[in-house]
């Protein structure tokens, strides 16, 4: 299998100078490249200069990490694509896990490594962690992360095992599978895209799978940190699209209709710990959900699944008191 690891840039010169050395060194036989989204710092040329066996694609404006991915892989062949964030650290041997699974099931459509926390090792990083799963309310999580709770890595998470969704940052894909999803919805700009894109895999059958064999390390919030009003916006609109999209019939009015209501709960509690930005910012994410809904309704999947719930209520448990699993 021919691999392809393509890190998505905008302005991250200092991401690109500090870990680029390391994707390089323990990336043997896969080609690395680099989709600029139109940055104006020198990116580009620094790439030119001091890496020039990276191959560049420049895309001609910053369009998000979805419609940025799904253009600047066009230009990319490959079997397997490694989207890669610019602020990750890999580690040895880090591709033979991945690779050795995509070759044991080839049901399996696409797979995520362990992501750790960069500035503390020991430590789950909130993208990701130990692979994705959803509660029963659409609420993502991740096995070694919560809500905000993160879980020291003592070896829990060392396994392979099936998930629901494969972390964006650190996503290995078969390029076929990629492109028979058209790739990410562009409307979702960035944050979740890779969760409905998970998610739309399933439905036509594929497999998410997790290795805790192979592990790389996360700064996190390089490009949109969590205090950002545009984060909290687009992390709400794109989770209610994304159920929409995918929820089987006999349930996406129910689910919808619950997170509509408690969207408005979780706005005040966001404006007391946070701002009255991020009140806003779910408010303008629900007109945002409606004005995309005739686009959304259209995209419904022909085969919906409803996931396997591994917790239910998870919003419940966690806030009232009960955290167990």
């Amino acid at each position: 299998m021919t691999v392809a690891i393509a890190i998505l840039n905008w302005n991250g010169k200092h991401w690109l100078k500090q870990f680029l050395p390391s994707v390089i060194k323990y990336s043997q036989g896969a080609e690395i490249y680099v989709i600029d989204n139109a940055s104006t710092d020198d990116s580009v040329s620094f790439l030119k200069t001091d890496f020039p066996d990276v191959k560049v694609v420049q895309n001609t404006s910053n369009s998000g990490f979805a419609k940025g991915y799904n253009k600047g892989l066009r230009s990319v062949k490959a079997d397997i694509y490694c989207l890669l964030n610019s602020d990750v650290e890999v580690t040895e041997n880090w591709l033979t896990p991945v690779l050795a699974l995509f070759s044991r099931d080839n049901n399996i459509a696409a797979i995520q490594p362990k992501i750790l926390d960069y500035n503390q090792k020991n430590k789950f990083e909130f993208a990701g962690a130990g692979g994705g799963l959803i509660d029963n309310l659409g609420y993502p999580y991740c096995r070694g992360r919560i809500f905000d709770d993160i879980e020291f890595d003592n070896g829990q998470y060392d396994d392979e095992t099936e998930i629901f969704w494969a972390s964006g940052c650190a996503l290995f894909i078969r390029s076929e599978d990629f492109w028979e999803m058209e790739g990410f919805d562009e409307r979702f700009f960035a944050h979740q895209e890779e969760i409905d894109l998970c998610w739309r895999l399933k439905n036509s059958g594929k497999k998410i799978y997790y290795t805790g064999k192979s592990k790389v390390y996360h700064v996190g919030g390089g490009t949109l940190n969590k205090q950002n009003p545009q984060k909290t916006y687009l992390n709400f609109r794109n989770n209610l699209t994304m159920m929409l999209k995918n929820l089987p019939s006999s349930r996406a009015f129910f689910i919808l209709f619950f997170r509509l209501s408690l969207d408005g709960i979780a706005s005040f509690y966001l404006a007391y710990k946070n701002g009255f930005e991020h009140l806003w910012a779910v408010l303008k994410s629900h007109v945002g959900f409606y004005w995309q809904l005739p686009k959304s309704i259209m995209l419904r999947q022909k085969h919906q699944i409803d996931p396997y719930y591994q917790t239910k209520w998870l919003i419940f448990k966690h806030f009232l008191g009960d955290k167990s699993k």
